[in-house]
C-alpha cells in the first residue's frame, strides 16, 4: 500500500473528528432565585461612594415688637361694656284655630241622628254618634257610625248643622263636609272641624 493510500484514511478521521466539534457542554443557569422579603436590603450607602453634603441656608430671623396695651390705674374701675340684644321679630305661624267645644244643650245626639235618618248616602244601619256633637253659635258638628262597627271597618260620616230643636237645619252630611257654605260662613271652631283649617 502506498504512503498516499495510507494518508486517505487517516486524514478522512481527521476530518470526521474535527466535524463535529468538541463534545456538548451543560447548559448556562442563573443564579438561584431569592423572594424579596428574604432578600437582604443595605440601608447604608454603597461602599465607595461619597456622601452628598448638604448645607441649610440659615433662617431669617426678625424681631416683632407687639404693641402694649396700657393699664388703668389702680383704684379706678375698668370701663363696662353694655350689651343690648333685640329679640328676633317672630312672625306668628299661621295656627288653626280651636275646635270647637262639646255642645252644653242642644243639639243632642239623638236630634243628630234624627236629622240624617233616611238621607242619600246614609247608611240604613243603626247609627251612632262616634264624636260631639260641638257647637258654635247656631253651628254644630258631629262624626257618625254605624253601631257594632269600628272605626277602621268604616269611614265616619260626618254632620253640620244649624239651629237647635225645630229649627235644626242639615248643612252637610257624608265623608267631605268641607262645602263652599262651610269654608265661608261656618264659625272658625266648626271650620276647622270640617275642613281641618
Amino acid at each position: 500500500m502506498s504512503p498516499r493510500t495510507r494518508l486517505v484514511p487517516l486524514v478522512l478521521a481527521t476530518a470526521l473528528a474535527g466535524a463535529c466539534g468538541e463534545p456538548p457542554q451543560p447548559l448556562p443557569t442563573s443564579p438561584p432565585y431569592v423572594s424579596p422579603s428574604a432578600a437582604p436590603i443595605s440601608l447604608g450607602p454603597s461602599p465607595g461612594l461619597p456622601l452628598p453634603t448638604v448645607t441649610a441656608a440659615p433662617l431669617p430671623t426678625s424681631t416683632t415688637t407687639l404693641p402694649t396695651v396700657p393699664a388703668y390705674p389702680t383704684g379706678r374701675p375698668a370701663p363696662t361694656v353694655t350689651v343690648t340684644t333685640t329679640a328676633p321679630e317672630t312672625v306668628p305661624a299661621t295656627s288653626r284655630p280651636p275646635h270647637a267645644a262639646k255642645c252644653t244643650g242642644q243639639p243632642a245626639k239623638a236630634q243628630i241622628l234624627a236629622l240624617i235618618k233616611g238621607r242619600p248616602g246614609v247608611p240604613d244601619k243603626p247609627l251612632r254618634v262616634h264624636e260631639g256633637p260641638y257647637c258654635s253659635g247656631t253651628w254644630s258638628f258631629a262624626t257618625v257610625e254605624v253601631t257594632g262597627e269600628s272605626a277602621d271597618d268604616l269611614e265616619p260620616l260626618m254632620v253640620v248643622a244649624t239651629g237647635t230643636g225645630t229649627t235644626l237645619t242639615l248643612i252637610a252630611a257624608g265623608s267631605d263636609v268641607c262645602i263652599d257654605r262651610v269654608q265661608t260662613s261656618a264659625p272658625p271652631g266648626i271650620r276647622v272641624l270640617a275642613c281641618g283649617f
